[in-house]
């Protein structure tokens, strides 16, 4: 006897506005809630003998979501936790770069970007800095800016650094789920409109294809996906700086542009020199440990849903 669809459930964060802004895009098999007590809950009412999928809706800023989800399935009776998988997160920060350089292309060129989001603490909204410095790095638009919602810069204050910089027209090119509200500008600038990030077809499709990998690691692997979420937020906040002689071990991911070639200078008298595709790689420092060195956050490398 076939088993029954599994059933899904969004774990929503401050990206999606608590889920408020996903809520009407859900289809009959997803349920939108917000972790903590409220995961629990949905977890508690599945129907017996239901697989269930969990799904961190985060866009690889909010990764203390996916490990709080985590930590809700491992806190489930024994019983309760059979058949509950947890998700790949719907996006990481390279996913991000990728939506947003392909919004950025419906955007004249002559226009700036004003890369928009829910502001969260400090190390989420030093990401989204990074993430906008690759979309112009390997974009055509000269000017890109960010701003928070709620938080400082402001999208207000954003389109008003776009205008002191020469822009005339200004795209707001929203990094998370939620609208961005228009803010006003002064004479003579327009401010355009470059979202949603994902259409609705585009976000079903990720989201199913979450689903999907989730449900074959659990009904082939038997592999839940705790584990593996509840290590996605080790390291997150810490900064990455050392003083004169300190050493580190770490694994560091990172991107590319297409056809870039780079040079590393490794410790210890060691010399590699390679090319690189336009997708992320990963590679490991091993110098002398330091008693001083702290943990790095590590981000996703770039993959297609």
């Amino acid at each position: 006897m076939a088993r029954p669809h599994a059933h899904v459930l969004a774990v929503c964060g401050h990206e999606s506005a608590r889920g408020a802004a996903l809520r009407r895009l859900a289809g009959p098999g997803t349920g939108v809630v917000t972790g903590g007590r409220e995961l629990a809950r949905a977890l508690a009412a599945r129907p017996a003998g239901q697989d269930v999928v969990v799904v961190p809706m985060t866009l690889g800023r909010d990764l203390e979501l996916v490990a709080d989800a985590a930590r809700t399935v491992r806190g489930l009776p024994p019983e309760s936790r059979r058949g509950v998988a947890v998700a790949r997160p719907f996006g990481t920060a390279e996913h991000l770069i990728g939506w947003l350089r392909a919004a950025a292309t419906t955007v004249p060129a002559d226009a700036a970007l004003l890369v928009t989001a829910p502001a969260g603490d400090p190390y989420e909204d030093a990401e989204l800095y990074r993430v906008a410095r690759l979309v112009r790095c390997y974009g055509r638009h000269r000017l890109v800016e960010t701003a928070f919602v709620g938080g400082d810069p402001d999208p207000v204050e954003g389109v008003r650094r776009c205008a002191l910089l020469g822009a005339r027209r200004i795209a707001l090119l929203p990094a998370s789920f939620s609208p961005v509200p228009r803010p006003s500008a002064s004479d003579g600038v327009r401010v355009l409109d470059a979202g949603p990030l994902l259409s609705p077809a585009a976000l079903a499709a990720v989201l199913a294809a979450r689903v999907a990998d989730a449900v074959r690691l659990l009904r082939e692997g038997e592999d839940d996906g705790v584990d593996r979420a509840l290590g996605a937020a080790h390291g997150h906040g810490l900064g990455h700086t050392h003083g004169p002689g300190e050493g580190h071990t770490d694994t560091h991911t990172h991107t590319h542009g297409p056809g870039a070639d780079h040079h590393h200078h490794h410790g210890s008298g060691e010399d590699r020199s390679h090319g690189h595709s336009p997708q992320a790689h990963t590679y490991v420092h091993s110098p002398t440990p330091s008693p001083h060195a702290r943990p790095v956050a590590s981000a996703g490398a770039r993959s297609h849903p």
